[in-house]
């Protein structure tokens, strides 16, 4: 019974890529194997699907004759699927299916389509690596990078949540060092500069510099100077109307002696009284009005100068420090609060001092925690996965989850560094799995560690290439037995030449050859019952295909027909 997903490739849409025109293959859940003659194309299938998946492009993967190459992986994700998340970060649409595009020209370049909008290459490798891993006999294609160890064993023992509590208590440490560096700095730098810190704030202290002061200050300085231009115009005036040559009491006097005789003028004199009496007016409106001016443009010369040298004061203060007049307040404060923070100094060192070793404290305990939980996994890993080398007749070699611990490397992931080793037979040294184990070793180890870890650290699709190459038929069968199990928690694609592995499928897909002299392409068909035991005959007996065979693979489909 194949449980729910935790997503799948649903569908691998090719076209024009190496041997392959047009290729169309849906996917089902649980444990699917493709198999067919050597030759067939079943690793242009792999390089398709790896091309879809981010990996490195290649203008030789393009089939002769066409000018691009195309693949397009399509996966069914839950709504909750990491992998939305990191679409969304991308701004990408995440609504519906996955699907990954990748276009291959056949001048080398390519181009990368994410739910039908244009992405990077490390976008889509980054997708590809959280939905497919696969694992054959080579390196490149063994997805268990030792990098990620400490990650499988994290997420085999279950305890996650403990990692990213160390990973949280590292930031908060970090982030305390910091803080406790940052003002140690600022604190040595004060120190330097002290005795220059205290006379610029003594001097800006006595001047005490507002905000818009200056342009207060310029405009009341040349309204002032403007009333004293006009101020010695106006005194000029008050002069000619009233000063000892003023005009008004002549004009008066002349005006007294015509009026007296104008009653003897028979109206001669009548329009020259008339004159005088309306110019005696004006001079009197004239002499108002330069009085009201007067008063208008008195102005304190003290003023004046108390603000022109405020104003110079102010200007030369901030061509000093280097700064806009009316920053001056603000350079002030800052001063003043470093000042403070050389005051206070010793004080705050002390505090944050503190608060940096109890959260450095705080980080050892939580990552010492994590390191006897990882010790205590790694011995149920080495466990679970020792289990189940017997069978795949690896039952003289050994499995190794080395920890190394350095309690003062303090890092995010904690404190310790791990890796899986092999040891393939007693007496021979251990080390790095990937570099021990040979191709059909490497594989069976990485079988083994999948079954152990099943769906946890695992991405949800499972390809294996070949794991099976040159083992006999029980070793065959316990490498079919432990696919079918682990597709019970992920889905599982596994390319084979095994009539075993073959048998245990859920869904078998016949890669083939077709085309003459001129012309061969590669297709994929899934199988029903009757051409699956014809296959599984094939893959018995070889070349010629006999009754005995028939008859063999129809053993091997009854054994396994709960599959």
């Amino acid at each position: 019974m194949v449980c729910d997903r935790a997503g799948m490739l649903s569908h691998l849409s090719i076209r024009d890529i190496v041997l392959i025109e047009r290729l169309d293959i849906d996917f089902a859940s649980g444990l699917s194997v493709l198999t067919g003659e050597t030759g067939a194309g079943k690793s242009i299938l792999l390089d398709a699907l790896s091309l879809a998946l981010g990996a490195r492009g290649d203008a030789a993967l393009v089939r002769n004759g066409a000018a691009q190459g195309q693949v397009t992986a399509a996966f069914d994700l839950p709504p909750n699927h990491p992998v939305r998340a990191l679409l969304r970060d991308n701004a990408i649409e995440d609504d519906g299916d996955l699907i990954l595009r990748r276009v291959q020209t056949t001048d080398g370049r390519t181009r990368v389509f994410v739910n039908d909008q244009p992405a990077s290459v490390s976008t889509m490798r980054a997708i590809g690596r959280s939905l497919v891993e696969i694992h054959g006999q080579h390196d490149e294609r063994a997805l268990v990078d030792p990098a990620a160890h400490r990650d499988l064993l994290d997420a085999f023992g279950g305890h996650v949540g403990e990692a990213n509590h160390v990973k949280a208590a590292h930031g908060a440490w970090r982030n305390a060092q910091s803080q406790l560096e940052q003002h140690t700095a600022k604190v040595a730098a004060a120190a330097r500069e002290g005795d220059y810190l205290r006379a610029a704030v003594a001097e800006l202290a006595a001047l005490d510099p507002q905000p818009g002061e200056e342009t207060e200050l310029s405009e009341q300085r040349a309204v002032m100077m403007r009333a004293e231009k006009l101020a010695v115009d106006i005194q000029d005036a008050e002069e000619v109307l009233s000063g000892s040559a003023a005009p008004g009491p002549q004009l008066a006097s002349l005006l007294r002696r015509l009026q007296r005789k104008a009653s003897e003028a028979d109206g001669m004199l009548d329009g020259i009284v008339r004159g005088l009496d309306e110019a005696l007016v004006s001079l009197d409106a004239a002499q108002s009005a330069v009085a009201t001016a007067m008063r208008a443009s008195k102005f304190d010369p003290d003023v004046l100068e108390r603000s022109e040298s405020r104003l110079f004061a102010l200007r030369a203060a901030a061509r000093k420090h280097n700064v806009q007049v009316d920053d001056l307040a603000a350079l002030r404060d800052g001063m003043v609060a470093d000042l403070a923070d050389l005051d206070a100094g010793e004080g705050k060192l002390a505090a944050l001092t503190e608060a940096a070793k109890a959260s450095r404290e705080a980080y050892d305990r939580a990552a010492a925690r994590l390191s006897v939980l990882r010790t205590a996994a790694a011995r149920q890993l080495v466990k679970a996965v020792m289990a189940e080398l017997p069978a795949l007749k690896l039952e003289r070699a050994e499995f190794i989850v080395e920890i190394s611990s350095e309690p003062d490397s303090r890092m995010a992931e904690g404190i310790d560094h791990v890796e899986f080793w092999v040891r393939t037979n007693p007496g021979t040294r251990p080390g790095p799995m990937m570099k021990v184990a040979s191709g059909g070793e490497l594989s069976r180890f990485l079988l083994a560690l999948k079954v152990a870890l099943a769906d946890r650290g695992s991405a949800p699709t499972l390809v294996f290439d070949e794991i099976d190459t040159g083992v006999g038929g029980s070793v065959a069968d316990a490498i079919g037995q432990r696919l079918a199990r682990l597709s019970e928690k992920v889905q599982v694609l596994s390319v084979t030449h095994a009539p075993q592995v073959a048998a245990r499928a859920h869904v078998h897909y016949l890669i083939s050859k077709s085309g003459g002299k001129n012309k061969v392409s590669t297709g994929i068909a899934a199988m029903d019952r009757k051409a699956r035991k014809e296959e599984i005959a094939r893959m018995l007996a070889g070349a010629t295909i006999t009754d005995e065979a028939r008859a063999a693979a129809e053993r091997l489909l009854a054994e396994n027909a709960a599959v």
